[in-house]
């Protein structure tokens, strides 16, 4: 009987790292609609501004093609947000959530987004004191990447790599 494998999720701190760690996923074979990207509005405003773009974001651009949004047209967003294609603006609790959260949350319609971010973590599998410990992150300004690794070698490595990419809270 093969073992369940956990969600696993990381807190990072700047925009260059978490769109480290979401590389690391895409090399990997993982697709957009397998990340998710969590974020407060403030911090998609701080590292994600109009038109800016360091590079790695219209790399990644490049084979993702244009998404529909969910809640509402994130605009020009670059780096790891635009590579998702859907994303979710949740201006009342000031979120930005991106991947299959995004679309969990907006499946779950008022309900869903009354729960905020840690209903979405919970949701998605989390553990709720690691979902609390990602909720306040993210109020804390940070990018939280997560992805539900296809094999417990994959969860090895990712995780490990994670910390090499200055991720805190890796689990």
């Amino acid at each position: 009987m093969e073992t369940k494998i956990n969600y696993l999720s990381g807190s990072f701190k700047d925009r260059k790292s978490a769109e480290s760690a979401y590389n690391r996923l895409k090399e990997k074979g993982y697709t957009n609609k397998e990340i998710d990207i969590m974020m407060s509005d403030a911090t998609h405003a701080k590292f994600f501004k109009k038109n800016e773009d360091e590079g790695l974001g219209s790399k990644v651009m490049e084979g993702a093609g244009a998404g529909s949004a969910v809640g509402g047209v994130v605009g020009a967003t670059v780096g790891i947000l635009a590579a998702i294609g859907t994303s979710l603006v949740i201006p009342g609790l000031g979120l930005v959530l991106a991947g299959p959260i995004a679309l969990g949350l907006a499946g779950a319609g008022a309900g869903g987004v009354t729960g905020g971010v840690l209903g979405a973590l919970v949701g998605a599998g989390m553990p709720k004191d690691r979902a609390e410990k990602h909720e306040k992150s993210i109020r804390q300004g940070n990018i939280v990447v997560g992805v539900t690794p296809r094999n417990s070698a994959d969860h090895s490595s990712i995780g490990h790599d994670w910390t090499m990419y200055d991720a805190s809270e890796v689990y």
